[in-house]
C-alpha cells in the first residue's frame, strides 16, 4: 500500500485546518442567498445537527455538504482514504449516520432538508446547483 506524501506531523496539522462552520462552499451558498433577498440564521444549536443554514420563512433547512465527509455516493471526491482505513472508515460512516438520524428529526419537526454538496458548487456548475437550490425553496414555501 502507498504510503502517505506527508509525515504524520504535517498530514495532523493539515487535518486541524480543515474546518466544519464557515467553508468555502458555505460561503458560497449563503452568499448567493442572500444577494437573492434570502435570509437565514446559520449554525442553530438549538435544532438536530446544527444546520449550516436555516431559513425560518421557508421552514428549510440547508446543509453543505462535504463529499469527502459526508460519502457523497457517485462522487469522484469521495475516495476512501488509502492510509490508516481502521479509524477514517468508520468516523466516516458515523458521519453518514449522525446525517440520516438529523435529517428525520428535521423532518418530524416540519422542516424540508436540503442538501448541496462540495462538488456541486464548482465553477463550471455552480449557477444550475444555484437555480436548482432557488427552485427548492420557492417549493417549500
Amino acid at each position: 500500500m502507498m504510503s502517505d506524501i506527508h509525515s504524520k506531523e504535517i498530514r495532523s496539522f493539515n487535518m486541524s485546518r480543515i474546518r466544519s462552520k464557515d467553508t468555502r462552499p458555505e460561503m458560497l451558498v449563503r452568499k448567493y442567498l442572500h444577494s437573492k433577498g434570502f435570509r437565514y440564521r446559520i449554525h442553530d444549536k438549538n435544532l438536530p445537527g446544527k444546520p449550516d443554514m436555516v431559513l425560518p420563512k421557508y421552514k428549510t433547512i440547508i446543509f453543505i455538504n462535504g463529499c469527502f465527509w459526508h460519502r457523497h455516493e457517485g462522487c469522484n471526491l469521495n475516495r476512501p482514504p488509502k492510509e490508516n482505513q481502521d479509524f477514517w472508515l468508520p468516523k466516516l460512516a458515523k458521519n453518514v449516520a449522525k446525517d440520516k438520524i438529523n435529517y428525520t428529526l428535521l423532518s418530524e419537526l416540519g422542516y424540508t432538508v436540503i442538501t448541496v454538496w462540495e462538488c456541486t458548487l464548482k465553477k463550471s456548475i455552480r449557477e444550475k446547483t444555484f437555480d436548482w437550490l432557488i427552485a427548492k425553496l420557492k417549493y417549500s414555501k
